[in-house]
């Protein structure tokens, strides 16, 4: 869940494009993040140079380069209100449970405001409720009611596939089985990653995708495939026959050549792994100056190239807000 969203499984969605009638358009678009892929972009990206990481992690491609449009000094300027908002207790330091924090916070946050967004989209009676039928009318009506459009054979098997998926993920998040969304609920459909009632369902969903012969497993090329194609028929690059390692001794567990679903859990949703705690560590690690585990503001702007655009950053708009909504 892998991209940008690092950590956060962003759904299998549709991209709408409104048309006269107000039914949804609907174009397929895939972008399915695992969570489990942060912690091999974390190892990844401590193994080399360069702040890539802190910068896409939790911003996105788009969001670190309009942040990049700041001059440094108004970079420095910005970056030190956000210290003293993380400094929870006052004390003129950052601790790394002080950055896991404000990191995890700011991650719910952007989950909830990104509900919202798209919350007008689909609740169409204006209930405070989004029915399935809302849903579905919203985001599959055109396909349903103009078929004859879709004459491409990929896109009609896709938007074939796409709605009884949406369906079961929408029933699985429909808690109190009633067919209409709470937010609460609507966020666990678009989240699925962030509630533990939904972790099937991104299991699930995430065999599907990449079991690609259909046997119920991932097998190792098929765990490759779904990262690396290689189109050219070349001899793949170093970090490929890494992944092929990473499967060999760390993914398929019991050593049967490919993934059951507890072993995929095991892999994109891990137990025993913290992204914000591992971010709030690194960021600790490489701007700890004096190696007293914490961080004076002088430490965070002296690295303020680490910091910008990174997660303690979000987008950039924490810089300019109210921070007491957080």
């Amino acid at each position: 869940m892998a991209g940008g969203v690092g950590w956060r499984l962003l759904p299998l969605l549709l991209v709408l494009v409104l048309v006269p009638g107000g039914l949804g358009k609907p174009t397929a678009r895939q972008e399915r993040a695992r969570p489990g892929a942060a912690q091999q972009q974390q190892q990844h990206h401590e193994d080399g140079p360069g702040f890539q990481y802190d910068h896409e992690a939790f911003l996105g491609k788009e969001e670190a380069r309009s942040f990049d449009q700041l001059s440094p000094e108004e970079s420095r300027e910005r970056l030190g209100k956000i210290v003293d908002r993380i400094d929870e207790n006052k004390d003129g330091y950052l601790t790394t449970e002080e950055l896991k924090n404000w990191i995890k916070r700011v991650q719910k946050r952007y989950i909830y405001e990104n509900v919202a967004k798209v919350w007008k989209d689909y609740d169409l009676n204006k209930d405070n409720k989004i029915a399935w039928e809302e849903y579905k009318q919203a985001t599959y009506g055109y396909y349903l009611e103009n078929p004859e459009e879709f004459q491409d054979a990929t896109d009609r098997h896709s938007f074939k596939k796409m709605l009884p998926r949406d369906e079961r993920r929408f029933k699985t998040a429909d808690q109190d089985g009633d067919l209409a969304a709470t937010r609460e609920e609507f966020t666990a459909f678009l989240h699925p990653e962030e509630f533990e009632h939904m972790k099937n369902i991104v299991v699930l969903e995430t065999l599907e995708d990449i079991d690609k012969n259909e046997d119920g497993f991932v097998d190792q090329d098929e765990y490759i495939a779904d990262m690396f194609a290689n189109e050219e028929g070349g001899p793949e690059p170093d970090w490929v026959i890494t992944e092929r390692e990473q499967f060999s001794d760390f993914r398929d567990l019991n050593k049967d050549g490919k993934m059951d679903k507890e072993e995929i859990q095991h892999w994109i949703l891990p137990q025993d792994y913290d992204h914000a705690l591992a971010e709030a560590r690194h960021l600790v690690y490489e701007s700890d100056v004096d190696k007293d585990q914490k961080l004076t503001k002088e430490e965070v702007l002296d690295n303020w190239n680490m910091f910008v655009g990174s997660q303690a950053t979000n987008y950039g708009e924490d810089l300019t807000r109210n921070h007491d909504e957080l």
